[in-house]
């Protein structure tokens, strides 16, 4: 990365703009990868992993400081809505934006456009923000963020926070930036940059390629953009969710509408908005940011990110370990006991044992997908 951007924090400044800014929490994932604590009807965003809180409750935290509660609105299904309400007294009932049924980011974010469209009837602009991220140096995560929404208001392009990689990760996607200066004039000396290309998750081999380059930055899932220009770029992308959403728009009758929002999930095709729209679109601008992020994708990531003992181990609940080391081991009431084992990823839940090897939690999605294609919904 270029010395000059590891320098580069920047300060909140006023905003000199009248634009409405709204955040959009995407609450409607499940987290498959720590399954079997994460389960369909609380998933990741709803339990405790790191530090104090849910991982949603923690995501509307660090937006106090910067939004109003009753600006903040969170999209998700209806069977995660009574957990989430559950967990966020806090925010009005009716900032809740539900979808009919999960069809990714893409879909999730236009539905989310045309809900706000409608309710502040005037141009937006909207952050959009994953609800189960961890992110720490919190004052810097709201520098960075309002210096986004600042670049998205003046500029009529998509804007996103980049992370500057600690170390090669391949459950992490990259984004390679570009030094080139066109139209950006003082936004380039506060690090805002082109973005030249998005890499999906690579191998190892690859990520280390990439950290080594010294161009690449981790993708963290946090967009800004005005509500004008995503349909502009949704029509050039992803014609057919626009055609399928747009006309939703000029309805006014509130069970016509609830019709119509059904019929365009039906129709509409599940795709992310990196995929569908950021990958492709020449109207990109990133912002290669210093706080600390993760994705916490994995049970391995979460013992990267936890407190260890001496020997590497991470002990939650009623462990017995003896002549163990670099495990994770999580249990919810029962005692579990260990000998003589390294490398190991155990959480036991009330119905479920999980065990695997260290460096291979990723692989516990075929687990789910087994179970799936089993009809063993008791423990999904």
């Amino acid at each position: 990365m270029n010395n000059n951007l590891r320098n580069i924090v920047p300060t909140i400044q006023p905003r000199n703009f009248h634009l409405k800014v709204i955040p959009v929490i995407l609450a409607g994932g499940v987290g498959v990868q720590l399954w079997p604590r994460s389960r369909e009807k609380k998933p990741k965003q709803s339990i405790h992993l790191i530090g104090e809180g849910t991982m949603i409750q923690n995501s509307i935290v660090r937006l106090l400081p910067m939004f109003e509660l009753h600006d903040i609105h969170i999209i998700t299904t209806q069977p995660l809505l009574h957990s989430l309400q559950e967990q966020l007294p806090m925010i009005p009932k009716g900032n809740f934006i539900v979808e009919p049924q999960a069809k990714n980011t893409a879909t999730a974010l236009t539905f989310a456009s045309i809900v706000l469209s409608k309710k502040y009837n005037d141009e937006l602009i909207l952050v959009s923000l994953p609800s189960d991220h961890l992110i720490n140096n919190i004052g810097e995560f709201q520098n960075f963020l309002e210096l986004a929404i600042n670049v998205a208001a003046e500029k009529d392009m998509l804007v996103t926070l980049g992370i500057e990689p600690t170390r090669a990760e391949s459950s992490f996607g990259y984004i390679q930036i570009t030094e080139k200066k066109f139209d950006l004039e003082d936004f380039y000396n506060k690090g805002v940059r082109y973005i030249a290309n998005f890499a999906e998750k690579p191998d190892i081999a690859t990520a280390q390629r990439f950290v080594d380059a010294g161009d690449f930055l981790w993708n963290s899932g946090i967009f800004v953009w005005k509500n004008s220009v995503f349909w502009k770029e949704l029509e050039q992308y992803l014609p057919d969710v626009f055609a399928s959403f747009s006309p939703l728009f000029s309805i006014e009758n509130q069970e016509e509408f609830s019709t119509g929002v059904q019929y365009a999930y039906q129709v509409t095709r599940g795709i992310s908005i990196d995929y569908g729209i950021l990958e492709k679109s020449k109207n990109v601008l990133v912002i290669p940011s210093t706080f600390g992020w993760s994705d916490v994708g994995t049970w391995d990531e979460v013992h990267r990110l936890s407190k260890k003992d001496v020997k590497n181990n991470v002990l939650e609940g009623d462990v017995v370990a003896i002549n163990v080391s670099n495990c994770l081991v999580s249990t919810n009431g029962r005692m579990v006991s260990m000998v003589g084992v390294n490398d190991l990823i155990v959480i036991d839940t009330n119905d479920v044992v999980l065990i695997c090897q260290r460096g291979d939690s990723s692989s516990v999605k075929d687990v789910v997908d087994f179970l799936h294609r089993k009809n063993i919904h008791q423990f999904l």
